[in-house]
């Protein structure tokens, strides 16, 4: 099974740490972020992960280089350019095209997920199936009872985007997105037919996408789950991350 993962940021929210590494070279629990995504992957049977790299790529492979992690790991160099979450997946349709369908998985998120089940839940015609969950925030994906994804909201500022006029997100299912999720090779050719630009986040994508395409909503029965994001974060997740392992 294939698997991406997310390690090219900048890590801004993490500085000064990030002044000298990539983020997803930060350790807790004594191994880098990186590390403990790539285990967990490899022990739900992923076997072969793309990582991709820009802010201090060359630390990133040399890290890959010196860890055998017991999979096939391939790099897919954005250097030239960060394409945020949406065109990194692009840029890495070489490596990604003939699986069938990919995981996606944040560097920065440590969880007791069980990706076996994630892996179940990712239903066969979906463009794509995302991980979410019932944790507070202030932005959250709307879906209907089936779970089929119709929007997003920001509960701070009111704000709605949905490709349905007038959608009321009070008649919709809240839940925040956990930064897993399951994508359908058949991504790279609507992609396409979108005139994606070389850089754009996922998360606009589906939600232009989701009125034609089928994304759903996997929600587990619980879940202890943190966002390695910013300073404040890192005592939690050290935390977190003894909690899950």
């Amino acid at each position: 099974m294939r698997a991406m993962v997310f390690a090219a940021g900048l890590g801004t929210r993490l500085k000064p740490v990030t002044d000298s590494m990539p983020k997803a070279l930060v350790p807790v629990c004594g191994e880098p972020l990186l590390g403990h995504v790539l285990r967990k992957l490899a022990a739900s049977g992923y076997d072969e992960i793309v990582v991709n790299v820009h802010h201090f790529a060359g630390q990133i492979r040399e890290y890959l280089d010196s860890h055998d992690f017991g999979v096939r790991i391939s790099v897919s160099d954005e250097t030239d350019l960060l394409r945020e979450t949406g065109g990194a997946i692009r840029h890495a349709r070489p490596l990604l095209e003939d699986a069938g369908s990919f995981l996606v998985h944040n560097v920065d998120i440590i969880s007791d997920l069980d990706l076996r089940w994630f892996r179940e839940q990712c239903r066969p015609e979906a463009l794509a199936t995302l991980l979410v969950s019932e944790r507070k925030t202030q932005r959250y994906f709307l879906f209907d009872d089936s779970m089929r994804l119709v929007g997003w909201t920001n509960i701070a500022t009111g704000e709605v985007r949905s490709p349905y006029p007038g959608l009321d997100p009070g008649r919709c299912r809240q839940f925040a997105f956990a930064g897993i999720h399951c994508i359908s090779s058949g991504v790279f050719d609507v992609f396409d037919s979108y005139c994606c630009p070389e850089r754009f986040p996922i998360v606009d994508f589906y939600l232009r996408a989701c009125a034609e395409h089928p994304i759903y909503g996997a929600v587990p029965e619980s879940l202890t789950l943190i966002d390695v994001g910013k300073l404040d974060s890192l005592a939690e997740a050290e935390r977190v991350c003894r909690a899950c392992l």
